[in-house]
C-alpha cells in the first residue's frame, strides 16, 4: 500500500485564515487573501507588528480553533482506504502548537491514528511515496513526489505537481 504524507497547516487546516482574522480584529485592518499573493504574512505586515503575528501563534488556542480546509475530512477518509495516510506537521517551529494540534485532530479527523500522526521540523526524513504540502521548502529534500498544496505565499512557484483544494487532490489520487 502506498503512503501519504499530508501537511497539517494551509492544507488541512485554515492557519492563514486564522491569522488574517486576529490580526484585523487587532489592528482594524482589512488584510484580505488578495493582498498575500506571492508574499507570505510576515512580508505584508510591517516589522513592528511581527511580534503581534508570533504571539498569535504562541496563544493556549490558536491551532484548536483553525476551521477545517473544505472536503479535507471526506477525502482523507476515502484516502484511507486505498493508502496508508500520515499527517506530518512542522510543529517544531512553534513547539506550544503540540498538544491544540493533537487535540485538532482528535476532534476533526478521528479515524487517524495517533501512531500517524509526526511531529517534525525537516519532512525530508519522511518515508512515504507522496507529501502534500503548501511549504516548497519542505518539498524539496523529500524523496518521494512532493504535491504542492496552493496557498496565497506559494501562487508563483513552479516545479511541482500542484493541488488547489482537496477536490483537485481527491481526483489525483482517486481518480
Amino acid at each position: 500500500m502506498k503512503r501519504i504524507a499530508i501537511d497539517m497547516d494551509e492544507v488541512m487546516a485554515d492557519a492563514l485564515g486564522e491569522h488574517l482574522l486576529r490580526y484585523n480584529r487587532d489592528h482594524e485592518d482589512q488584510l484580505t487573501l488578495a493582498d498575500l499573493q506571492g508574499k507570505k504574512l510576515w512580508e505584508v505586515v510591517s516589522a513592528d507588528r511581527h511580534e503581534t503575528l508570533y504571539g498569535y501563534l504562541q496563544s493556549e488556542d490558536f491551532f484548536e480553533n483553525l476551521a477545517v480546509m473544505p472536503e479535507s475530512q471526506r477525502v482523507i477518509k476515502r484516502l484511507q482506504q486505498n493508502y496508508e495516510v500520515f499527517i506530518a506537521t512542522a510543529a517544531m517551529e512553534v513547539p506550544a502548537s503540540f498538544a491544540q494540534k493533537f487535540r485538532w485532530l482528535a476532534k476533526y479527523f478521528p479515524t487517524i491514528s495517533p501512531a500517524n500522526i509526526v511531529y517534525c521540523g525537516d519532512k525530508s526524513i519522511l518515508n512515504a511515496d507522496f507529501l502534500i504540502d503548501d511549504n516548497p521548502r519542505q518539498l524539496r529534500r523529500f524523496k518521494g513526489e512532493g504535491i504542492l498544496f496552493t496557498s496565497p505565499h506559494n501562487i508563483d512557484v513552479k516545479g511541482y505537481r500542484r493541488v488547489n483544494d482537496w477536490l483537485d487532490v481527491e481526483k489525483l489520487f482517486l481518480g
